[in-house]
């Protein structure tokens, strides 16, 4: 029998959580269940308006939360934002690069240019870019975690999604790179890797009904996911429940990929 005093491994309380793209869909859902543990969280977007909704539904929930408009694409708007999170004294334990982008859909021989650069400075150098500023300041405190979210097409690449699957690949990449990096210094990096999860994002695929009952119909638990249901492996990564894991990729997807 357990002694009472046992601590809870997945307790967040006194955390605090910056994620980015989290106005809704899996971002917001992250971002609420880090704060169900404990966790004091700060969301970014776009769109004001949107990030200010979440917010107040997240406070409404008794939850510290606060907004910052920032675009991953924008290297300026990434240092602005870790300028304004110093300023406001919001030193952070748990980053959740979650903001991505598919402007998109069809083969990689049609794909211009203009297309691949936006892809590409979203959702990769973007996201080194928001690791970067959040591990230097994670350093001086010798402890943090970063978890990337990714999705199984950089691991095997989706028909129409090429660029985007190129991406997600090179953000496994950048994971393992900056978990040898930065092990030594207290610092954990992992990646959750969803399959098919119902969101905006993933609207064209719904609408794909070939393309949908391929990817489900491969699933063990035949049907897609939620936005809940990648929240509690970030939880887990982001917990003292994970504390001897780094470098490795939680995959998502309703048992479509084993081994």
């Amino acid at each position: 029998m357990l002694p009472e005093t046992a601590a809870d491994s997945f307790d967040l309380t006194g955390r605090r959580a910056l994620l980015t793209g989290a106005s809704r869909g899996i971002g917001y859902a992250v971002a609420a269940a880090l704060a169900r543990r404990g966790a004091a969280v700060a969301l970014t977007g776009r769109k004001a308006d949107a990030l200010d909704a979440a917010v107040t539904q997240l406070r409404s929930l008794g939850t510290d939360a606060r907004a910052y408009v920032c675009h991953q694409g924008d290297p300026e708007a990434i240092s602005q934002l870790f300028e304004q999170l110093d300023r406001d004294h919001f030193p952070l334990d748990i980053l959740v690069v979650n903001a991505a982008t598919n402007p998109v859909f069809g083969p990689l021989l049609d794909l211009e240019l203009d297309a691949w650069h936006k892809i590409v400075e979203v959702n990769l150098t973007g996201a080194l870019l928001t690791a970067q500023a959040a591990a230097r300041r994670m350093l001086t405190r010798q402890k943090g975690s970063i978890v990337f979210i990714a999705s199984i097409a950089g691991i095997d690449p989706l028909p129409g999604l090429g660029a985007y699957s190129v991406s997600k690949a090179g953000i496994l990449g950048l994971m393992r790179a900056l978990a040898k990096e930065l092990g030594s210094n207290g610092i954990r990096v992992n990646a959750v890797a969803p399959g098919l999860i119902e969101t905006r994002f993933s609207a064209a695929l719904f609408q794909d009904r070939a393309a949908y009952d391929r990817i489900v119909g491969q699933t063990a638990l035949q049907r897609h996911g939620q936005s809940d249901d990648v929240a509690g492996a970030v939880v887990y990564l982001a917990s003292e429940a994970s504390a001897y894991v780094s470098g490795q990729v939680l995959i998502v997807d309703g048992g479509g990929r084993m081994g």
